[in-house]
């Protein structure tokens, strides 16, 4: 028999497969950023009302501004004046630290299912699968051997 149909024979009953790895596993991060920031608001203060009144002996006049209005006036000889407060709501800004927490959750999770086939593998089918195995390592020791005897012009077969 000729070595090349001895190879070719070695190489129509060999199989292979893959090994696939079960993944079992649950990891969680947990990843929370904190930011500060500086910020900038109005407050509305309101001022009471206020009224005051004095009388003296005097010439008369008026006082106004934004926030009180004063009047005066002379009568018999007295002079009556009063002071009274505009109801204002004055816009004060504010400022102040705000702080924002965000946190972000990565979780991994994978899940293991088992899956029933169809149906089992047959005694000719598992025979033919661990076979091949056999027959690879033959394979590859037959490889081996033909290189060495034509490298060391052996003859081995």
């Amino acid at each position: 028999m000729k070595p090349s149909a001895f190879f070719a024979i070695l190489v129509c009953l060999t199989a292979c497969g893959t090994a696939r790895p079960v993944l079992d596993r649950d990891s969680t991060r947990v990843e929370v950023k904190v930011v500060e920031k500086l910020v900038r608001d109005t407050a509305w203060v309101e001022l009471p009302v206020i009224v005051e009144k004095v009388a003296t002996f005097d010439t008369a006049s008026v006082l106004e501004n934004k926030y009180a209005k004063s009047e005066a006036s002379v009568s018999g000889g007295v002079l009556t004046h009063s002071l009274s407060t505009k109801p204002v709501r004055e816009p004060v800004t504010v400022e102040y630290k705000e702080i924002v927490r965000d946190s972000i959750i990565y979780r991994d999770r994978v899940v293991t299912q088992t899956v029933e086939v169809e149906k089992k593998l047959t005694p000719w089918q598992s025979f033919k699968m661990k076979a091949g195995g056999i027959f690879l390592l033959l394979l590859l020791t037959a490889v081996i051997l033909f290189l060495i005897s034509k490298t060391l012009k052996l003859k081995l077969l």
